[in-house]
């Protein structure tokens, strides 16, 4: 027969008692149905202060703080042990002290087998450290919120990690203009323009977030009012500590401003390394422009001079041709030194239908003979203020530009006309009436691409060797420089009309007259060839030469010939300038008219009282002047 042993109910009672005695974290003690503390164990006398002979018998309301005990917090503690069965709660305790400390508090009532209260088990827990660490994240989190609503300079937002908007601060709400409830819960994709929804940008960003950890980019976004701005963007993936995806923080600033910045200071670098381009051109051209020149205008005037005399048609063709080929290469060295020079405008008030009527016989010359040619002039023009000579420069340019764009069988109109103008319709240019110049043809014309960048200095569809792309520029910067403005219009295969827009003047314009053939005219150039073909001109002209090769022998002739009306000298000679001759011939013969003559443009300053001619010059060129000065 076995035994079994039994567990004396006592002895085991005993050993529970000196479990819960010596407990020391947890406070394990009972309270009478009344709430006065029966017994008291290690882990309430380590973090309450009492020991058991001082706290046993005393109600354990001591230990809750006296707001707490104002409010009745222990009677309904007890309360709720007693209705519910449990009270379990956390808040602010008292020790001996009277220093306070964050506790978790659990109270059981004690029912006996009669079902009657005899009590309740109260076990608390001091968790002052888990407070302070739970304050500190909350403080710190707080700041953080505080911080990301405050960035009023950076859209700052939470994305699920499908793209949804899960939050939204005061920089999304300045830089988007979306509020946080028209926001949140959507598809950050409504931010992207149609064209990158399209494509599926918003998918690709969060796919390559999702496998490099970040995206940053910089693109077109939409504001709430449909108007874009210029974003940086960066999307970051969450992740949890098992390296779960949580979401996306996205950082998105508007930097149109700065975009805007960079563009126009790519704009000045461009224009900057244009002005080098010129400046360079400038330098290469400026060597040589002068001898061109003189080589021009003993070919156009050499030309000229046999044009009277020949009688035959087949030769008087020849010269046409070799003419065109001469005025092409006086067109392309104006232009080079107008832009690489910046040649100086002097303005004059002019009526324009007698500029373009003078010169063209010019114009038809320039344009093939199987194109037909007219004018078709407005009359009683008023006055506009023009540099003659670059004027007709830039009219030459403009006939030549349609000769080459028409084909045989089209036609070329040069109209004058009067136009009224609304505010920056064309241009820049203000209200008002102006003088209208216009070049029409009925060739080939431009696509808008190509009008777009008709004015860029070197910009030329022609083939290499054909153009310089200079001629558009200059005419271009003619008008501009006498106040006006520029229009093209231009259709594929319909021809194009390029309008010169010139302000009135209220000025008379200049009245030209013939000075006697009869005078007497000193011609100086240290050129041989250039000097007889200067002196042929001037005696077709009817007048009396004397010639010169140098400043000091004309100085010589002036001051033994009285009689001498007109000086006409090169500028640029050794030894002597023709502005210094030019300033020591009217200190000896006051009465003498300079008229001088370069390759170059025309000097800056020390021209007061002189005409100026640009070489290669024209019998009609040099008319002019000589109207001028008499």
């Amino acid at each position: 027969m076995s035994s079994t042993s039994h567990l004396n109910p006592n002895d085991e009672a005993e050993r529970l008692r000196l479990f819960i005695s010596r407990i020391s974290d947890y406070a394990i003690y009972m309270l009478s149905p009344e709430g006065v503390v029966a017994s008291w164990n290690a882990g309430a006398e380590r973090f309450k202060g009492y020991t058991p002979e001082e706290i046993i018998g005393q109600h354990f309301s001591r230990f809750y703080s006296e707001e707490d005990r104002a409010a009745g917090i222990p009677a309904k503690a007890l309360k709720q042990a007693r209705e519910q069965g449990k009270f379990e709660a956390e808040g602010w305790r008292m020790r001996k002290d009277g220093t306070r400390f964050w506790a978790h508090v659990v109270i059981d009532p004690i029912i006996d087998e009669s079902g009657e209260l005899v009590g309740f088990a109260k076990i608390t827990r001091d968790v002052t450290d888990k407070r302070v660490a739970q304050e500190a994240l909350r403080e710190s989190e707080e700041r953080f919120r505080m911080l990301v609503q405050g960035v009023t300079d950076y859209a700052i937002y939470m994305l699920s990690p499908t793209g949804v908007v899960t939050n939204w601060n005061a920089g999304a709400r300045r830089i988007k203009g979306f509020d946080d409830g028209e926001v949140i819960g959507s598809h950050f994709s409504r931010f992207y323009t149609d064209e990158d929804r399209e494509k599926g940008t918003p998918a690709r960003a969060l796919a390559e977030a999702t496998a490099n950890g970040r995206f940053e980019a910089e693109g077109w976004r939409v504001r709430k009012d449909g108007t874009r701005f210029w974003a940086h963007v960066v999307i970051d993936s969450i992740r949890t500590e098992s390296g779960e995806l949580a979401g996306f923080a996205k950082i998105t600033r508007d930097i149109t401003e700065r975009r805007l910045a960079a563009q126009e200071l790519e704009k000045a670098r461009e224009a900057m390394f244009q002005s080098q381009k010129l400046e360079a051109i400038g330098k290469l051209t400026g060597g040589v422009a002068h001898d061109f020149n003189n080589l021009l205008s003993v070919i156009t005037n050499g030309l000229d001079l046999l044009r009277n005399s020949v009688k035959d048609s087949g030769a008087v063709n020849l010269i046409n041709s070799m003419e065109k080929a001469a005025l092409r290469g006086a067109s392309l060295t104006n232009q080079l030194l107008t832009f690489a020079r910046q040649q100086p405008v002097s303005p004059e008030p002019r009526q324009l239908n007698r500029v373009i009527t003078a010169f063209e016989s010019v114009l038809r010359r320039a344009t093939r003979s199987s194109i037909k040619f007219e004018l078709e002039l407005t009359e009683s023009l008023p006055t506009v203020m023009i540099d003659v000579a670059l004027f007709e420069t830039a009219l030459l340019n403009l006939v030549v530009n349609a000769n080459d764009a028409t084909l045989d069988g089209g036609s070329i109109r040069v109209a004058t006309q009067v136009d009224t103008l609304g505010e920056g319709e064309v241009g820049n240019l203000p209200q008002g009436s102006y003088v209208v110049m216009s070049v029409q043809d009925t060739g080939s014309g431009m696509p808008a691409e190509v009008v777009a960048r008709a004015v860029e200095p070197f910009f030329t569809t022609k083939p290499v060797g054909k153009g310089t792309g200079l001629g558009l520029s200059q005419v271009y910067g003619m008008v501009q420089q006498c106040g006006g403005d520029m229009k093209i219009t231009s259709h594929v295969a319909q021809g194009t009309t390029i309008s010169l827009y010139f302000p009135i003047s209220d000025e008379d314009p200049v009245q030209e007259s013939l000075p006697p053939p009869s005078d007497k005219v000193l011609i100086v150039d240290d050129q041989p060839d250039v000097l007889e073909m200067a002196s042929e001109i001037f005696r077709s002209l009817g007048f009396h030469v004397i010639t010169a090769t140098s400043g000091r022998q004309a100085l010589e002739i002036l001051a033994r010939t009285h009689d001498i009306h007109f000086l006409f000298s090169d500028v640029v000679m050794p030894g002597l300038s023709g502005i210094e001759l030019g300033l020591k011939a009217q200190e000896i013969s006051p009465k003498t008219k300079v008229l001088l003559a370069s390759g170059y443009a025309a000097p800056a300053g020390s021209m007061k009282g002189f005409e100026f001619v640009a070489k290669p010059y024209r019998i009609a060129d040099i008319l002019k002047k000589l109207r001028l000065l008499a």
